[in-house]
């Protein structure tokens, strides 16, 4: 281990490996901080991505996909399911695997990584970020860098210890409660979303098979609605009546920031990205794509400013941020809020709508459309990122 690198990264994520693999494919050096004994555990996600957002990183391995998706099927209060044909495929994801894959690309390019490693600081110096201190079995270490990159995750302390202005408030931080179940009996291409106020109110429920009969069920509500009831007794509630007596393998829980990305994202010395700036879809929640995008951009943009010696070069990453996916993410936020706030009967009346559409002119867009057919300005936002 050396004292000082051009870059360290503190978080081995999808977001964090891929900002470690765009620096040290320029020339500088980087090294990864990662808390856990493992690349990739503790899995807290639904893993499902679009084939895209995975092959602008990494080509498919079918070592780490579970399934293959090509259907998404909206089920409303009273029953009714519409289905949507895909007209690029999806995957749900081994995480565990994907995540090690992912690491593998950064080490190639030339990162280290050092797991076990828990930061618990960091090392300012003339009122810039200029390092890390964290604790390496046992022992109090340090380590110095030009540019600490923040892939912390939703709790990110980087942020918060560098003056970034990271709260969320509680209305925006999605409770999420998930089990990976065996013995669940579903279509292993499709995507199940329920809606309404049994399923997850201000949210959405999904099942997202994984093969070889087993699938990930869980939920997201609002904090407003976890303050009252927890994710999780909408969960054991789901599982009571659909599947008493699926055998449950894993059982996660936790925070998913369903908003805008933060106000600022860098600073200098520092930058964030995925989970801890916030570069969640605020739709969907889904943050594997958007993570590895924000991670590569601010990869890429922390090995120019070290090999142009021009430190202030990590300040362009907000903007480069919001050109590509931040301004299309306060779209996903209006609709969003115009979506989740629906009654049942409302959620009842578009999936009888929409199953009125011709099969062959069904898709999500037009799913939207059907949904927000008496909201003109939002009907703008959805040709802005369904149609444009």
């Amino acid at each position: 281990m050396k004292t000082n690198y051009d870059i360290i990264v503190v978080g081995a994520g999808p977001a964090g490996s891929i900002a470690a693999r765009y620096a040290a494919e320029q020339g500088v050096s980087v090294l990864i901080l990662e808390k856990d004994r493992d690349v990739g555990y503790p899995v807290r996600c639904g893993e499902a991505i679009s084939k895209a957002g995975v092959e602008e990183f990494i080509p498919s391995d079918e070592k780490w996909i579970a399934a293959h998706i090509e259907k998404f099927s909206l089920n409303s209060p009273d029953g009714t399911e519409a289905i949507v044909e895909f007209e690029d495929a999806g995957y749900v994801l081994e995480r565990r695997i994907f995540d090690y894959a992912l690491a593998k690309t950064a080490a190639n390019a030339g990162a280290e990584i050092l797991t076990r490693a828990y930061v618990n600081g960091l090392i300012i110096e003339d009122n810039k970020v200029a390092g890390v201190k964290y604790e390496y079995r046992g022992e109090p270490k340090e380590v110095k860098a030009k540019i600490v990159i923040g892939a912390d995750g939703v709790e990110s302390r980087i942020g918060r210890w560098a003056g970034l202005k990271t709260f969320v408030h509680f209305r925006d931080m999605e409770c999420c409660a998930q089990v990976t179940a065996a013995q669940i009996n579903l279509d292993p291409n499709t995507l199940y979303f329920y809606f309404g106020e049994e399923y997850a109110p201000g949210g959405y429920f999904w099942a997202f098979p994984k093969g070889m009969n087993t699938a990930n069920i869980g939920l997201g509500v609002s904090g407003m609605v976890g303050k009252q009831r927890s994710a999780l007794s909408y969960l054991n509630n789901f599982m009571t009546k659909r599947y008493p007596d699926a055998p449950v393998l894993t059982s996660i829980a936790g925070g998913v920031p369903s908003t805008v990305t933060l106000e600022k994202i860098s600073a200098p010395g520092i930058m964030l990205v995925g989970d801890a700036a916030r570069q969640v879809n605020p739709l969907s929640g889904g943050g594997i794509a958007s993570g590895m995008i924000g991670g590569s951009i601010a990869g890429r943009i922390a090995g120019e400013s070290i090999k142009l010696n021009k430190p202030d070069h990590v300040l362009t990453y907000d903007k480069a941020w919001h050109d590509r996916l931040g301004k299309r993410h306060e779209t996903f936020e209006r609709i969003k809020n115009g979506i989740y706030n629906f009654s049942d009967d409302k959620f009842n009346k578009i999936a009888h709508s929409f199953n009125k559409v011709p099969k062959d002119k069904r898709s999500l867009g037009r799913l939207f459309t059907t949904a927000l057919i008496n909201q003109p300005s939002l009907l703008v936002d959805i040709a802005k990122v369904f149609v444009i």
